[in-house]
């Protein structure tokens, strides 16, 4: 028995949602990548038997067009993820909806027309994965994150002053040597990982730096004598955030009026909110990206 089906609610999902009008049996790759770039992502849905416009037209032969799913499925893709077909019913018509679940192999990969393509989704569209993406879908297979992978550097030609002096600051105790491994700075075979290059004095990842720049007005203009300040962080993750702290700080006004018992604070921008901000860029940002940094404007 096929059951009633609501569209609505699926339809307001874009990443993790697509339709097809109809199964293009001769162009499976224009509804399989979808199915690639679900498996790669966080799942989603592919539903046939509906229009661009989000129309519902069903399907002439829902049944067998399921069938033809999931042999185009078994054939083009490597390896085969998990994925589960439903037919459905809506205003009296036919759908097929085909579930893709997060894959536990990433990247998958499109086989056909002599082509190996791997799929990721952005928005509501299925693109292409790049070589970034593909290294962070495979990283993701392996359970392993950049950071915790080797560098390329030795943990004997970097110094730690400003992550000890830190750590002091805000425990009150020093930072034991034990805990380099506990902290992923370097690891079970003691290589210095690049967490542990981020986080070294004189950190040589260079896409790590921080550019600050303050602007005369609120937009930034080819003019002449437009910026009215700008400093290029780089080094130490942790400098870099205290820096740009006091960038910020020391680009904006405070205001403030006194009261009976103390003095009450107005600054342009809360401190703790700026510092929450670039700290989250700083964690958040790709760094197997090359030639990227954080601006702060």
């Amino acid at each position: 028995m096929i059951m009633e089906f609501d569209i609505k609610p699926l339809v307001d999902e874009a990443t993790t949602y697509d339709k097809k009008q109809m199964l293009e049996v001769r162009r499976p790759k224009s509804w399989l990548k979808s199915v690639f770039a679900f498996a790669n992502g966080e799942g989603g849905v592919l539903v046939f038997g509906i229009s661009d416009d989000d129309q519902i037209l069903g399907l002439a032969d829902a049944e067998g067009d399921a069938e033809k799913i999931s042999e185009e499925i078994k054939s083009k893709l490597d390896p085969v993820p998990a994925v589960k077909l439903e037919l459905k019913e809506a205003d009296g018509k036919k759908l097929v909806l085909l579930h893709v679940y997060p894959g536990q192999e990433a990247p998958y990969y499109y086989i056909g027309d002599k082509q190996r393509l791997a799929f990721v989704r952005i928005g509501n569209e299925s693109v292409v994965a790049d070589r970034i993406q593909l290294k962070s879908l495979v990283l993701k297979d392996a359970g392993r994150t950049y950071d915790s992978l080797p560098s390329n550097y030795r943990f004997e030609d970097m110094a730690f002053t400003k992550l000890r002096s830190v750590h002091y600051k805000r425990l009150q105790r020093s930072f034991e040597d034990n805990e380099f491994v506990s902290w992923g700075i370097v690891d079970e075979n003691g290589n210095l990982t690049n967490a542990g290059a981020l986080l070294a004095d004189e950190s040589p990842i260079r896409q790590s730096r921080i550019f600050c720049t303050r602007w005369n007005g609120l937009d930034m203009t080819s003019g002449l004598g437009e910026a009215i300040d700008d400093v290029e962080l780089e080094g130490c993750v942790i400098g870099q955030l205290q820096d740009a702290v006091s960038f910020v700080r020391n680009n904006s006004r405070k205001k403030w009026w006194k009261e009976s018992d103390h003095r009450e604070e107005l600054p342009d921008y809360p401190e703790r909110a700026v510092t929450e901000a670039i700290a989250n860029a700083i964690i958040h940002r790709d760094y197997m990206q090359l030639g990227s940094e954080i601006h702060i404007i």
